[in-house]
């Protein structure tokens, strides 16, 4: 059973992972035995951020579950593979001993981007969370709060669905106040799923604003903007913010995803 529900008492702390642009994984890998001690519970390994190439999220999660000993979730987008190669790789990650996997959509490639990708999209996200529970995997989704767009409603109706296509948990995009947190939190405490909070540690004020105006579903709110401008040391800043956050989160969540952004995981130490 995977360690995201076998105890729906605990709360669970994840740190999320992007794997190497290459093949050569050691010194990540490195870096993250180098804090396997901390307080949490395994990895969020994603799957091609930003529709950029990395390394397998599927073999990272080996990698690291072979290091460190800790097990990871394995992020399956729709816009990678086609049907045969969800299945294939459902199958593959079941194989290694992967139990646990976020199903999403998968970021778009910008139309300018340099190499720019086709998105497969076979598959919608509720078909492949279906596809993932069919295969035996404990299956998740995300919260990805967008008030550009449809807002708070429409993306708990989103949830509505993916809980009714078998989702069994659910990670919310960063969080940076108990407001929003709290708002979040009630507004999906009918759907009987445990809910993880994104905590996304700010490493300078550039880093807050890029986040709030060029990121879709992350809002940073203009007082935090504000103190990680004047503030004489914003990444020390930052850090006691995410601890508040970590706070924050088990007030009103089954858990946490903590997102250190640019491989800084000696932050980590601090905030858990």
């Amino acid at each position: 059973m995977s360690f995201l529900v076998s105890d729906s008492k605990k709360f669970v702390t994840t740190i999320e992972v992007v794997p190497p642009a290459g093949s050569d994984p050691q010194a990540l890998l490195d870096k993250l035995a180098g804090i396997s001690h901390l307080d949490f519970d395994g990895f969020s390994v994603a799957t091609n951020p930003v529709a950029k190439p990395r390394m397998s999220a599927m073999v990272f999660c080996h990698l690291l579950r072979r290091k460190t000993g800790k097990p990871s979730i394995l992020h399956l987008t729709v816009r990678d593979h086609n049907v045969l190669g969800l299945q294939a790789e459902l199958w593959g990650a079941l194989a290694l001993g992967i139990d646990t996997l976020i199903a999403i959509t998968g970021d778009p490639s910008a139309a300018r981007q340099k190499g720019a990708c086709t998105p497969v999209n076979d598959l919608n996200v509720y078909q492949l969370i279906t596809m993932g529970n069919a295969a035996g995997l404990t299956t998740g989704g995300v919260l990805d709060f967008r008030p550009e767009r449809s807002g708070l409603a429409g993306e708990i109706k989103r949830l509505e669905k993916k809980v009714a296509a078998g989702c069994r948990f659910i990670v919310t995009q960063p969080v940076y106040d108990e407001k929003t947190a709290q708002t979040l939190a009630d507004a999906c405490a009918h759907l009987p799923v445990p809910k993880i909070m994104g905590i996304l540690p700010l490493l300078s004020f550039k880093h807050a604003c890029f986040l709030n105006d060029k990121v879709d579903g992350i809002a940073v709110p203009e007082p935090l903007r504000r103190e990680m401008e004047t503030s004489d040391d914003p990444v020390h800043t930052g850090t006691v913010q995410a601890k508040t956050m970590l706070k924050t989160a088990k007030k009103y969540f089954s858990g946490a995803c903590v997102m250190p952004p640019f491989e800084r995981f000696e932050i980590l130490a601090d905030i858990l």
